[in-house]
């Protein structure tokens, strides 16, 4: 297969023999919005993240296979894709580690005031805070029950806590206490201690956290969002979050967020400018998948 490699997998360079003993050819990008260096019609298979932003897909006429280095989809046509029969595949299961600590983290840091404690000792004061939470017997809801969604659960459970996941399906899965239908949300919102989005970005589900589903969760709950920024309508949460326990947001509408924006100053708001991804294993899990990925495909044409 004649292949295009981008700088979006970072080791790509180092297994360009690999692959050519594989039968590739291979060409190499290190940025994305890059020129091309071949012709479009050369390419038939792609590793790459957001390239198709920079280069229109409809130019890669002999395109038949894509492997993305993201976990989402959302930064390429799914309809051209389908309609053209263009094997595709994600970095499933490569991020979902790291993203699902960072959800526990989050919660823990608003949870043991981590902010105040930080701010004392900056300023050398002992002063002991009285209010603290605890994570055993909260209930958690996730919504997206896939890979992230999987792991949060797993370690949300080892606090004791309470895991009803939301999906499109419900079904049976050992990490969940119980897994509910997106039909239910008007019920489990208003039980829910922690909410935590994993889903991905579609037509459907941009804003579907909106200012009718935020009133639903009770004032001491914390909004976790480790999906998309446009899952949630951002104006909607800054009205409700003076009531809420807090939000832990690692992805906004607008990235980089706007100086002016007032969630920078909101004490009850852990930021972090969509970092939640980063693992030192990362790297390790992209590359089995990749070369998983591959060697199915050589095997069935």
């Amino acid at each position: 297969m004649n292949l295009l490699i981008t700088g979006a997998w970072k080791t790509g360079r180092v297994y360009i023999e690999k692959l050519e003993k594989m039968g590739h050819s291979i060409e190499f990008i290190e940025f994305e919005t890059d020129e091309i260096p071949c012709d479009y019609d050369w390419i038939e298979g792609v590793v790459c993240n957001g390239l198709f932003l920079s280069h229109s897909i409809e130019k890669f006429v002999n395109l038949k296979y894509i492997q993305l280095t993201s976990a989402g989809f959302d930064r390429i046509s799914m309809d051209y894709v389908n309609d053209h029969e263009i094997e595709i595949h994600n970095a499933r299961g490569v991020y979902s580690i790291p993203m699902a600590e960072f959800a526990v983290y989050g919660v823990l840091e608003l949870y043991k005031q981590g902010k105040k404690f930080w701010k004392n000792q900056k300023l050398h004061k002992w002063e002991k805070q009285r209010d603290l939470l605890e994570l055993l017997g909260k209930n958690i809801c996730i919504i997206g029950c896939g890979s992230v969604g999987t792991e949060c659960a797993k370690r949300f459970q080892g606090f004791g806590c309470q895991i009803v996941g939301v999906d499109k399906y419900a079904r049976y899965d050992q990490y969940f206490d119980k897994m509910l239908g997106i039909e239910n949300m008007e019920t489990i919102l208003p039980e829910s201690d922690v909410v935590i989005l994993t889903i991905p970005l579609t037509g459907d589900t941009r804003h579907w956290m909106n200012e009718k589903k935020l009133k639903l969760m009770k004032d001491s709950a914390v909004l976790v969002n480790i999906a998309r920024g446009a899952v949630v309508d951002t104006e909607a949460l800054i009205q409700r979050l003076p009531c809420l326990g807090g939000a832990v947001l690692d992805v906004f509408e607008e990235e980089p967020l706007g100086e002016e924006s007032v969630l920078w100053d909101m004490e009850n708001v852990i930021m972090t400018p969509h970092n939640s991804f980063i693992g030192e294993r990362n790297e390790e899990r992209l590359v089995s998948i990749i070369f998983s990925n591959l060697y199915a495909y050589k095997d069935v044409n």
